[in-house]
């Protein structure tokens, strides 16, 4: 395949294809702008979207540890350079849809869809269970490399990959990927769950044994006998989505089966203290790097400070202790992951000093994320320098998390900006329901919104403006609550102004 690639550059020549690479990225950076007064983290961002766009394809196989970056000096890469599910190629991906690159994204859902029969197989023979896993670590053709048993072997691996088949799908609405891919994945991981899962003690189903990367590392007590946060967490979200697919697509028999699975399952583990636990009797008790207890939270989104003062108060206490357990054994993709969780809990200044020391401390001056702290100011224990991408691309995730969210349904403009940025600006960040969106803060105050409708779907808006406004919508309902309400058709353009004295 390279030696091909290579001979046909050859044969095409420089000047021609220098200007299709140019073409190319003029039109990927086309896509999507951002104007923030954190020059740091702005340039931090647009050398990830850099990345991104170097790493990621349409076209090619999902972004490996390293990318194209990998540099062996003749010997194998870190952790060799291969495809990690336990959060590296999840996180990779996290900034492609709200950056509105979901055309490049596709390589990703593609190379997993391409491999199902492989996974399918591993399904079969590892948990001799019909349904859809698929192995913690994988090679190019999608075969189990192996690694720490419990992440590398996981049972609910496949579930957190399909995460990537329902936002490319709230993020497109396209159709067609509804019905012939993301349905068709989900329920097949919900299949799987019904195959392994056995009725515990207090009559609520669970997983045989179960793990939450990567606690306790690769010892004995890396086992539970109660199920985990992160995979009940991956496990509910899974027969909620398939409940709520099969819904879409007029399946209401299947709808209702995959809801009646839910309600078999227990609720997440949470320590009155300390919030969400990592299984039952079993809170987050030292410093940890991989904050895979708090999957519910994010990036699954089943608890939200949305959701009430129960599920505030959960997140709270969950933030408190990440605190008071510390960051001595985070890596980098810990404070980017940070950043996210607190942008999602609208905390715009904390999420800006998790950022920020992720691209301070954590980055070479290349601004390649490699794990260790890099900074000498103690943030972190790790020193060492293996180089990784997923902490550069949530640390994008969680930049847009704070201009622009719309995982609960509804768009939410700035909505976990620090009180100090009083000016701001972005143009083509996409939403859940196919907009496109560009915004204007001028003096703190919302001024300017720009919706494009892709698909033709009702908008959900948090006023940004009050009462005060101009827009080219005819009809658009204000509610009590602050929404913004209007329906779309395919392509059409709203344009909303704060209303000028």
């Amino acid at each position: 395949m390279a030696t091909g690639t290579v001979d046909e550059a050859l044969q095409k020549g420089f000047v021609k294809s220098y200007a299709d690479h140019s073409l190319w990225w003029d039109d990927y950076w086309s896509k999507s702008k951002i104007e923030i007064p954190d020059k740091i983290l702005e340039k931090q961002w647009y050398l990830e979207m850099y990345k991104f766009g170097s790493a990621a394809q349409s076209n090619t196989p999902p972004i490996p540890l390293q990318g194209v970056w990998t540099a062996d000096n003749g010997r194998l890469p870190p952790w060799k350079g291969d495809f990690h599910h336990d959060l590296n190629t999840q996180l990779s991906y996290w900034p492609s849809y709200s950056s509105n690159h979901v055309d490049i994204e596709q390589g990703f859902v593609d190379w997993l869809w391409k491999y199902k029969p492989v996974f399918e197989n591993y399904t079969r023979g590892y948990f001799r269970s019909d349904g859809l896993n698929v192995p913690g670590v994988t090679t190019l053709t999608g075969e189990p490399m192996g690694g720490w048993i419990q992440y590398s072997m996981g049972p609910t691996v496949s579930a957190w990959l399909a995460h990537h088949f329902y936002l490319h799908w709230q993020y497109t609405m396209d159709r067609e990927f509804l019905e012939e891919r993301a349905y068709p994945w989900i329920s097949a991981v919900a299949k799987h769950f019904d195959n392994i899962a056995v009725k515990g003690e207090d009559g609520k189903m669970k997983l045989p044994i179960s793990s939450s990367p990567e606690i306790n590392n690769n010892s004995r007590e890396a086992w539970f006998g109660n199920i985990t946060n992160f995979d009940l967490a991956l496990i509910r979200w899974t027969y909620s989505k398939a409940s709520e697919l099969a819904a879409c697509l007029g399946k209401d028999e299947e709808a209702r089966d995959w809801e009646l699975k839910l309600s078999e399952w227990p609720d997440f583990a949470v320590d009155e203290n300390t919030g969400l636990m990592i299984a039952p009797g079993y809170p987050l008790n030292e410093s940890h790097r991989h904050f895979s207890h708090l999957m519910a939270w994010h990036p699954l989104g089943l608890l939200d400070v949305s959701n009430g003062s129960s599920e505030q108060e959960t997140i709270e206490k969950t933030l408190d202790n990440l605190k008071d357990t510390g960051s001595d054994w985070w890596t980098g993709y810990s404070f980017s992951w940070l950043g996210n969780l607190y942008a999602r809990a609208k905390k715009g200044n904390e999420a800006a000093d998790a950022l920020r020391i992720f691209a301070t401390a954590f980055c070479l001056p290349n601004s390649f994320h490699v794990n260790g702290d890099q900074s000498g100011k103690g943030y972190s224990k790790y020193t060492y320098r293996p180089f990784t991408l997923e902490g550069n691309f949530a640390f994008a995730s969680g930049l847009q998390e704070m201009l622009i969210q719309s995982h609960t349904g509804k768009i939410m403009l700035f909505p976990a900006v620090p009180g100090d940025w009083d000016n701001i600006s972005f143009e083509g960040l996409r939403t859940v329901g196919a907009f496109l969106v560009s915004a204007v803060m001028e003096e703190g105050e919302t001024t300017l919104v720009e919706i494009i409708s892709e698909a033709g779907a009702k908008c959900t808006l948090q006023n940004p403006f009050g009462n005060d406004f101009e827009t080219d919508k005819e009809e658009i309902s204000i509610s009590t609550s602050g929404l913004l309400e209007f329906v779309t058709l395919p392509g059409e353009k709203v344009i909303l102004k704060e209303k000028k004295d």
